[in-house]
């Protein structure tokens, strides 16, 4: 997928201003550590950075802090999906407390995602994690 120039250059700075749940995840999911899958960290898309893109799967994973759940910047995210939705990315919306406080539920929830994708059973039991996904 194509993105303007000043997202390239944004998500390059970002790589570099990793916030502790962001950071935390990363290293569950660097190197096709989970199930081979290769994840992409402040992936370009379009006019977006995205926190974390499995071209695969076609998934993004977005770790959500408090900010999210301001009114303001929850119609921004829902534009923003709507976005990627129409160019085949799904988005999963992981609540930074979840990342840090349940990781296994963090990853649960990726894996089910990932599966729904593939159209395959969900490989774990998870259910996903509480807040928006």
């Amino acid at each position: 997928m194509d993105a303007r120039r000043d997202t390239i250059f944004l998500a390059r700075a970002l790589r570099s201003k990793t916030s502790l749940p962001e950071g935390v995840l990363w290293q569950a999911l660097r190197g096709r550590q989970l199930e081979g899958l290769k994840f992409r960290r402040q992936h370009p898309a379009g006019p977006y950075v995205l926190d974390f893109y499995c071209v695969a799967a076609e998934l993004a994973v977005e770790i959500d802090g408090q900010s999210h759940g301001d009114t303001n910047q929850r119609t921004h995210d829902a534009i923003r999906d709507s976005w990627l939705a129409r160019r085949g990315i799904r988005v999963l919306r992981i609540p930074a407390s979840v990342v840090l406080s349940d990781m296994a539920c963090a990853i649960d929830a990726i894996l089910d995602a990932v599966g729904s994708r593939r159209g395959n059973s969900a490989p774990s039991g998870g259910g996903g994690p509480p807040g928006r996904a």
